[in-house]
């Protein structure tokens, strides 16, 4: 163990203080500094080589502790420094760890922030062009949905994905598996299904945290893969009297550049979003979005990146999941329950974006509002995280992880599969064969209202 762990006084393995998260410091050379770098993973790896409270979580524990395992001193000094980007390699940034296991994050003195950690060694290796070709085409979201849902293109898109001989090629040049499940595109997006929606409601009711106007952003997934999502909140937020439009204008919240360690491009697009989004935010407007990443983007991420921009904390109080920001509406007595339709036996997942924003399962409480509904609620994660569950490196992997999960979900035998990452869901609906298939909570809230 490295001696620093005890040099604060009385150090206590866990605690009731809640975890708090230190800034990003990524615009300081010394973050860089891969001597640093690799001081701060030994002594960190060493820290989690003792615990291994998190070994179910995902595949960068394991890895590191087979790393430890098979060093000739069984302790994290007989690790080679060179082998250290294997267990960054398996972090998708879920934060479950530092969330929900570890005993040692801040203000433990040990100060433990895998994530975070984690990310700055992504960050230093993009910086030395580590980063593929591949990784960067398949983060360009915002670049990649505009092309693919051009009409006309859009259908050869989508036929080419379905294709094996197109699968072969896409292996080949971009490293996306054979057997994953890529998104479909539409032309009809959301954001042009939306763009008559122009913010008129009766006088907005303010309650708790929420001002009853709500601004969207569309997301680049939803907006082109699932802009039903997007219609189907806006629908309900309507009915219950809130205020809604979309964003001017957006790009991708960053969360994809993020998890390569591409700050500068998260920088970028930030740049482009805030501001928009800190101006609605001044004109009375609330915030939300479809998927939990985006949402956790701004709530978090942003603000740790820019802890001195103002925009960006103002976005951070006023942006909301959408269930969190019903919630609240129902708790001010102000959300409609006029429900027409039971929804069954729902067997909700809980994807990790979500469960880290530290809101507890309001997608589950909501839904429980409807008569004739059963909630069973699975909090695991998916394994798909974007860009892992596609990537020929990690496919294999990401399906190991997602096979529990789908076995809770076929074990509920449910009428209704729903996650709130719609990424997720397809993810594991193609693990059960779509029996059942995948469903936004945002879509079976609609359906229950009959709207």
């Amino acid at each position: 163990m490295a001696d620093d762990r005890t040099a604060s006084a009385a150090p206590r393995e866990g605690s009731l203080d809640a975890p708090t998260r230190h800034p990003l410091d990524w615009k300081n050379p010394a973050f860089y500094d891969q001597a640093a770098l690799d001081a701060e993973l030994e002594r960190v790896f060493d820290i989690c080589h003792g615990c291994r409270r998190c070994v179910s979580l995902c595949q960068a524990f394991p890895t590191l502790f087979d790393l430890v395992d098979g060093s000739s001193t069984m302790e994290v000094d007989g690790v080679a420094k060179s082998d250290y980007a294997k267990v960054v390699e398996q972090c998708y940034l879920c934060d479950l760890c530092y969330q929900t296991k570890c005993p040692y994050v801040p203000p433990h003195p040990w100060n433990v922030d895998f994530p975070h950690l984690m990310l700055r060694a992504k960050a230093v290796r993009h910086r030395e062009g580590a980063t593929s070709l591949g990784s960067k085409l398949l983060s360009s979201t915002t670049a990649v949905g505009r092309i693919a849902s051009i009409p006309l293109v859009v259908d050869v898109v989508n036929a080419s994905n379905r294709a094996a001989p197109t699968r072969k090629l896409l292996d080949k040049a971009l490293g996306v598996h054979p057997d994953a499940r890529l998104p479909t595109f539409h032309s009809d997006t959301a954001r042009r299904r939306l763009r008559a929606l122009d913010g008129d409601a009766a006088t907005p009711t303010p309650a708790g945290r929420t001002r009853g106007k709500v601004v969207l952003f569309a997301t680049c997934y939803c907006n082109v893969s699932q802009p039903e999502a997007v219609e189907d909140l806006a629908a309900l937020l309507a009915h219950n009297g809130i205020a809604v439009k979309l964003v001017e204008r957006e790009v991708c919240c960053g969360m994809p550049k993020l998890e390569l360690g591409d700050l500068d491009s998260v920088e970028k697009y930030m740049r482009e979003n805030v501001p928009l989004l800190a101006a609605a935010v001044r004109d009375g407007w609330d915030v939300s979005a479809a998927i939990p990443s985006c949402v956790l983007m701004f709530k978090q991420e942003l603000p740790l990146m820019f802890p001195d921009d103002e925009d960006v904390q103002l976005v951070r109080r006023h942006m909301f999941d959408p269930f969190e920001y019903l919630w609240q509406r129902h708790q001010a007595g102000l959300l409609k329950t006029d429900f027409r339709h039971p929804l069954g036996k729902v067997a909700w997942h809980a994807p990790c974006h979500q469960r880290v924003q530290n809101i507890g399962p309001k997608t589950r409480d909501v839904l429980a509002l409807v008569p004739g509904t059963e909630v069973t609620v699975i909090e695991r994660c998916s394994g798909h995280d974007g860009t892992y569950g596609v990537k020929r490196a990690t496919y294999a992997i990401s399906r190991k992880i997602a096979r529990p999960v789908e076995a809770r979900i076929a074990q509920a035998a449910p009428d209704h599969f729903a996650s709130d990452c719609p990424m997720a869901g397809s993810h594991l609906a193609h693990g059960l064969g779509d029996r059942p298939a995948a469903e936004s909570p945002i879509t079976l809230l609609r359906r229950a209202y009959g709207i």
